[in-house]
This record gives structure tokens, C-alpha cells and sequence, in this order.
């Protein structure tokens, strides 16, 4: 039997943290409440929960700081939860580690899709798939970090090391938004962050080798003026 994932829900609005417990529990999940960012940090070192959901406007820090002091110890996903939408919003969450932002006022749906697209790398790698291992797999793609191989339908991809650099990258973080800058900053170092059409050039190419490969290239989705998204083909 699957055990329950736990969610921790930071909010300081009674009306939202009602909502969204009585929905997440409803849809399988546990849940537990924190309405500051101090709160927060406290209930993960305590509770370990599998997903924290985070309003960026809390009373005693800026929900951002809350992320950044998390990401010095954690790795646990973070779906942000905020009334602010500005694109700048996003990218600086994002660059600071959340793994997804949706808006308030939000459709209850969407943030449990969201939520589970969140999970998914997580119930796979505790099932004892391949996670982290050398051999990355999505539809009919397969690429090999120990060989820096991608093959298509067992044949191989003829990718630059860069190219292959930028899929990897992609592919390690499914249905997460990876940050233009995240993507710079890993695969042409910190003096590249700002190139961003640089980067859109090699996604083109990229796109394009995928799909004379035989492997449908919209798996790359592009969030508009935040970066790209690694959609596994179903």
C-alpha cells in the first residue's frame, strides 16, 4: 500500500488554509499548516513533508527568503502560491529554487495537476526507478550520462556537447520551469546568464534534431519570458 504524501500548506489567510486542506485532503493527501516563514522552515525540519505550497506574502519574511534559506539544506519541491503575477515574480522565485508558481486567484484543479506533475520524480525515484540513475528515459527517448548518448527509437542523436548539456538539464527536472538563467548558468557558466537569445538558438537546434529524430520536439514547452518545461510525452 502507497503511503499517504505529505503536504505542507503556508498561509497565513484562515480562508485559504481551509480551502486548501479540505481539497488536499480530499484528493489522498495529509496536510499540515504554517502561516509564517519561520513556521514554515520549522514544520519541514519537523513534520518532512513531500511538498510545500508557499504564499510569497507572509508576515514576518517575504515567502522568496523562505525558499532561499530551504534550498541551503533541502531539496523538498515548492509549488508558490501568490496574488502577485509579474512575470519578474516567477523568474526570481524560480531562479531561487521553486519548482513551479501558480497565481491567486487559481483553479483548484490546476494546482493539483501542477502538484502532482511536482511529485511525479519523487514517487518515481522512492519506487526505485531510475531517478537519478546514469539512463534518463521519456517516450521514445532514452539519453545515457555515463556514455553522453541520446538515442530515439535505439538510434542514436548526433547532439553537440552543449545541445546534449541543455537536453540533460531538461530532462532532469520533468514538468519543472527551468529558469533561462538556471539553463545559462549551468550549461555556458556565470558569464553567459544574460544570453538569452543565445540560448534560444540552441533550443531551436535542438527542437529540430528531435524531431528528424522522430521524437515529438513539443515536449520542450516554452514558458513565455521564464524558460523552458520538459513535458513527458504520455
Amino acid at each position: 500500500m502507497t503511503a499517504r504524501q505529505l503536504i505542507l500548506v503556508v498561509d497565513d489567510e484562515p480562508q485559504i488554509q481551509r480551502f486548501l486542506v479540505h481539497a488536499l485532503t480530499a484528493s489522498g493527501y495529509d496536510t499540515t499548516l504554517a502561516a509564517t516563514g519561520a513556521g514554515a522552515l520549522e514544520a519541514v525540519a519537523q513534520h518532512r513533508p513531500d511538498l510545500m505550497v508557499l504564499d510569497l506574502g507572509l508576515p514576518d519574511m517575504n515567502g522568496k527568503t523562505v525558499i532561499e534559506q530551504l534550498r541551503a539544506s533541502s531539496d523538498l519541491p515548492v509549488i508558490v502560491l501568490s496574488a502577485h503575477d509579474q512575470e519578474m515574480e516567477k523568474i526570481l522565485a524560480l531562479d531561487l529554487g521553486a519548482n513551479d508558481f501558480v497565481a491567486k486567484p487559481f483553479a483548484i484543479g490546476e494546482l493539483l495537476a501542477r502538484l502532482r506533475a511536482t511529485l511525479r520524480p519523487r514517487r518515481a525515484a522512492a519506487g526505485g526507478t531510475t531517478g537519478q540513475a546514469a539512463l534518463l528515459r521519456s517516450g521514445n527517448l532514452a539519453l545515457s550520462r555515463d556514455l553522453r548518448e541520446v538515442t530515439v527509437l535505439g538510434a542514436p542523436v548526433k547532439l553537440t556537447p552543449k545541445e546534449f548539456d541543455l537536453l540533460l538539464a531538461l530532462l532532469e527536472q520533468p514538468d519543472r520551469i527551468v529558469t533561462h538563467r538556471q539553463l545559462l548558468l549551468r550549461v555556458w557558466g556565470p558569464a553567459h546568464v544574460e544570453d538569452i537569445v543565445y540560448l534560444r538558438v540552441f533550443i531551436g537546434q535542438l527542437r529540430q534534431k528531435l524531431d528528424l529524430a522522430g521524437f515529438d520536439a513539443s515536449a520542450i514547452r516554452t514558458e513565455a519570458g521564464i524558460g523552458y518545461r520538459w513535458i513527458h510525452p504520455d
